[in-house]
This record gives structure tokens, sequence and C-alpha cells, in this order.
């Protein structure tokens, strides 16, 4: 009944903005719990720098149990960890992230921006300086962050070569089969000298990215790469090497650079991939 009735919401065209409302609702009630039960912790330590709101302690995500184990047995650097969540504006520590390096090495001021499943705070941001362009796949999932999202399959993007400043890909990546496909139309459709961010969970301890691409079966996709919709975990060394023979220059960001962005509550152990293209 549940997935006859989803079927006809979505012949209809209202599941994803019904889902998409209902999100937001429960992230609204979500964001004023916190409000309220961390305003003790505000004052020095931690500053989200995009409501600039100070804390001495954001909001911790752990892993659930039905995911646990993966993330920790292959040692995932995934997002999870003791500051993730703004308590303020509810910014994830991977947003702050991307948005330290679009602050301080890739300035995104007058650029043409290509952001894939955009999230909100990011995209408040970029469309405040620069032309951006949102896509995903199921683009009825973004409409209340930006009304204007195209459908796009990021295995054969509609964009034209040389397109796009500066793309964004905040743990997508993981998600789609045929990864090195998307990489390839991703590095076509971005101008020559142009930057891509193109974030994902992975893990220095595997040889070897564990990974399932066709795999259907959320229950099992949990227990294996730690998320109902991910089709792996990335190898590190394996992940630049995709990228490096999809045609980026790939400068891996260590995390040991980056010290100066966890003052904003960023995820001490995750480097940044940051491609250019010549």
């Amino acid at each position: 009944m549940k997935k006859l009735l989803k079927n006809i919401l979505k012949g209809v065209g209202i599941y994803h903005p019904l889902q998409s409302f209902y999100r937001g609702g429960i992230g609204a009630a979500i964001n004023l719990y916190y409000r309220i039960s961390y305003a003790k912790y505000q004052g020095s330590g931690y500053e989200c720098n995009f409501c600039f709101a100070r804390y001495e302690r954001f909001v911790p995500h752990h892993p659930e149990k039905a995911i646990e184990n993966a993330i920790t047995k292959n040692d995932v650097i995934a997002g999870f960890g003791k500051n993730v969540y703004c308590p303020s504006c509810m910014s994830k520590n991977r947003e702050r992230l991307v948005l330290a390096v679009l602050q301080n090495k890739v300035l995104v001021d007058g650029k043409k921006v290509l952001h894939f499943s955009p999230e909100k705070h990011l995209f408040q941001f970029i469309s405040k300086k620069s032309n951006v362009t949102t896509v995903d796949i199921m683009p009825g999932f973004y409409q209340s962050i930006d009304k204007n999202i195209l459908q796009e399959d990021a295995t054969k993007l509609s964009f034209a070569p040389e397109t796009f400043d500066i793309i964004i890909a905040n743990h997508i990546l993981e998600h789609i089969p045929e990864d090195t496909i998307a990489m390839r139309e991703m590095h076509r459709v971005l101008k020559a000298g142009g930057f891509a961010i193109l974030q994902v969970p992975y893990s220095e301890k595997l040889d070897n990215t564990i990974e399932e691409p066709w795999i259907n079966d959320p229950a099992r996709q949990e227990k294996l790469y730690g998320q109902r919709d991910h089709v792996r975990i990335y190898a590190l060394k394996d992940y630049v090497e995709r990228l490096k023979t999809s045609g980026f220059t790939v400068n891996v960001l260590k995390a040991d650079t980056l010290k100066e962005y966890l003052k904003y509550g960023t995820q001490e152990r995750e480097c940044v991939f940051l491609c250019t293209k010549k």
C-alpha cells in the first residue's frame, strides 16, 4: 500500500515536493530544539562561517548502530564526529569546509558555478556572488532550496563543453554507479583553468575501493557502505587515481594544511579534493 501511494504521488508530480516540505518541517523543529538547548554553550569556541554564531561546542552526529560497523571497520572519513551541525543554522561540517575553501582558495565572485544536489547554506552563499546553476537527478527534493534547479544525470550532462568556472559536488559521486563517466562529464563542462571541489566519503585504511556499482538493496548498502543509497566506499589513492584518469589535475589539500578551518567545526581528518582542468 505504501509503495502504491508513493507511485501515485510520483505520477501526479507531488511526491518530491511533499517530501521536501515534510523534511523542511522536521528540520525546522530540530533546529529550534538545538537553538534552545545549546544556548547555554554560546560564546567562545567554534564559529559558524555561515551564520557567525559562536558556541563552545557544536551538535555531534555519530553513526547509527546499523551503519556503525561499515564506518568504523573501514575507518571512513564521512562527516561524522563531535562538532557536525551548527546549533544556530544547522549547517553541516562538510558545508562549512567547502565554504572555507571557497572563501580562501577558490573565489566564486562573478563566476559560473555548477552545484550538484545543492546544500542550502552553500547555495545561499554562492548565489549572492555568482551565476549558479543547480542540478540533481531528482530535483524535486531541492526545489525549496532553488526553485530553478534543473534535472540532470551526472553521467550525461546537457551542458556544452567548458561552460562552468567552478563545479561543486559535495558527497555525490559515491551514489553514482558509473562514477568515472560522471567525472569525465564534469571535466568536459568545466572551463580550462577552472576548479572542481569533489568531496566524497573515503578511507585511508582501504587498499582498494569496495563497491557494487549496480547494487539495489538498501539494507545491504547500509551494512556495506554506511548509507542506504551509497554504492561504494572509496580508497583514498584509488579515488584520486580515478579523478586523474578522468582528466583532472588533483591537488589533495591534506587535513594538516586545513587546521586553520577547525575553528569552524570542520572534520579533523578530512582532506579537500581540489581538481583543476588544464
